[in-house]
């Protein structure tokens, strides 16, 4: 069986629990091969956010490359995958994307997503934000990216913080064309339903 290869950057913005959750999600699909490179800003995030360690989040992906390796199969367009997704999206490496600056492996994989006309998801985290950045958005809209902020919706009745970030993680999954299972999804006449 042929897996669906997804790239997974995680920077160091707040909100590594959306990495985390996704690549959670990711590994309990057998069709799905996950591809990770973590920024060292994330790794500091992800501790003082969750506790975890960058060993641990490594453990849920089915590859992992350090993202100083600007020579791995991911800085290569002839290397085939569906999409990538950069969750959560820092400033800064948002606008090294649109800027083409590719410095380190996880941008230089988002540059190559772009440039081979693949999906590419930014879960930008940040707010509010000024001129520049929502240029800088219209630019990699432009470009091919899809900006998908985590901004919940509340009309799936959340009682926990993970059922907040389920919600945008879940929008994320769908965009890739992999929804999952126990997505909550509108329904007017009863506000939401499971899928």
């Amino acid at each position: 069986m042929n897996k669906t290869r997804i790239i997974v950057g995680i920077s160091g913005a707040s909100g590594s629990i959306y990495g985390l959750r996704l690549l959670d999600k990711l590994g309990r699909r057998p069709d799905v091969e996950s591809h990770l490179i973590l920024s060292r800003s994330a790794e500091r995030t992800l501790f003082l956010e969750t506790g975890k360690l960058a060993a641990q989040l490594k453990d849920l992906a089915s590859c992992t490359y350090p993202v100083e390796d600007i020579g791995c199969r991911l800085a290569s367009g002839s290397y085939p995958v569906e999409a990538m997704v950069v969750a959560p999206c820092s400033i800064h490496t948002m606008s090294a994307i649109a800027a083409g600056i590719t410095s380190n492996l996880l941008v230089r994989a988002a540059d190559v997503t772009l440039k081979e006309r693949r999906k590419l998801i930014l879960m930008v985290r940040e707010m509010p934000l000024h001129l520049g950045h929502l240029r800088t958005m219209v630019s990699l809209a432009e470009m091919g990216a899809i900006l998908a902020p985590p901004i919940p919706g509340f009309y799936t009745n959340p009682q926990t913080v993970l059922d907040i970030v389920d919600h945008s993680v879940d929008r994320v999954l769908d965009l890739l064309g992999l929804p999952s299972a126990d997505t909550k999804r509108w329904d007017p006449k009863a506000g939401y339903e499971t899928s």
